[in-house]
């Protein structure tokens, strides 16, 4: 075989073997530079908006405190998002500029994010309604979202009035009611005086804010302790109650512990009282009179003595010689 012969046999095969390996070398790196391009580079500019589900479409907020609503919007392009109030079909903003004369609401965007945000400040329950989140496609598409704007108001447990006997304890436990996010903290007042930092001894504060409530624990209570109690959470109205430390020098009105007011006032029912007085002598008649039949029959037969000896009293008195005398009827 001639040397040329030799080498037009051989280079024809060399040829093949080195298109094959730039071919694969080429898809090597094709496929390396394709890896390093971000997944949006590949989308046609003339693909949708579309919405990200992943928002919640009901939001409960208090009133004074800023409401949110979050829309997230995906290949949004070079279109606009705007947000429209519902009941009266309101333009509020386009884009992040305002389009009302209410400066309480405010959009909200970072350059390169797919959230639009709707802030509402200090809403009032006149706000709660449906509000949407318009993109400018054609036809528009739109996502609702409800919006409910309550009143958080405190509630101290029990009757607006209670009656503690002295050297017993006050306990006293508040509730933050519809409080959509837990309050950050929640003071108790003597009058005017915080009772959460104070010097005396025998009072405590426990307050648990996943619960929403705080109690108000005040050992042996005197006489000073007496007076308007107020519970105070960062973002609910307040609430009072009044309270009256007794020494004991009416024994059916009080009460220990949290025992209402109500129960108080059923047996401590008005007592009809008839004196008579003089310089020299006094006869006094006292009628126990229970309106509360029911529930004993020692009171009934109690008024009955007390009306039988009422003659003789009488007259024990008529046969006294006074230089004066005075009647006085009370009831209390």
């Amino acid at each position: 075989m001639s040397r040329d012969n030799k080498y037009s046999w051989v280079c024809p095969q060399k040829v093949l073997w080195l298109s094959q390996l730039w071919l694969l070398l080429l898809l090597f790196e094709s496929s390396l530079v394709i890896s390093e391009v971000p997944p949006h580079y590949w989308e046609t500019p003339y693909s949708q908006p579309y919405f990200d589900n992943s928002s919640r479409r009901e939001v409960t907020a208090t009133v004074g405190q800023a409401a949110l609503l979050h829309c997230r919007v995906r290949n949004l392009g070079d279109r606009a998002v705007s947000w429209i109030r519902k009941r009266d079909l309101h333009i509020l903003t386009v884009g992040i500029l305002t389009y009302t004369n209410d400066q309480r609401f405010q959009s909200l965007h970072s350059e390169g994010s797919d959230e639009w945000t709707l802030r509402i400040s200090s809403p009032q329950p006149r706000d709660s309604g449906t509000y949407e989140c318009q993109v400018s496609t054609e036809p528009k598409i739109s996502q609702g979202f409800r919006l409910n704007v309550v009143v958080s108001r405190a509630k101290i447990l029990g009757n607006a009035e209670l009656f503690i006997k002295s050297g017993s304890d006050i306990n006293l436990t508040c509730l933050a009611m519809q409080s959509p996010v837990p309050p950050s903290f929640i003071y108790w007042y003597k009058g005017k005086r915080v009772m959460n930092y104070s010097q005396r001894g025998g009072i405590n504060v426990i307050t648990e804010r996943s619960t929403r409530t705080s109690k108000l624990l005040i050992a042996k209570a005197t006489s000073a302790d007496s007076g308007n109690y107020t519970c105070s959470p960062s973002s609910s109205d307040s609430a009072s109650v009044v309270v009256h430390v007794i020494n004991g020098e009416h024994p059916a009105a009080m009460q220990h512990g949290n025992s209402s007011a109500s129960s108080l006032r059923s047996t401590w029912s008005p007592v009809p009282l008839l004196a008579m007085t003089t310089t020299t002598a006094a006869v006094a008649v006292t009628w126990n009179w229970n309106w509360n039949w029911s529930s004993s029959s020692s009171s009934s037969s109690s008024f009955v003595a007390a009306a039988a000896l009422l003659p003789a009293a009488l007259a024990n008195w008529w046969g006294r010689r006074s230089s004066s005398w005075s009647w006085s009827l009370s009831l209390s």
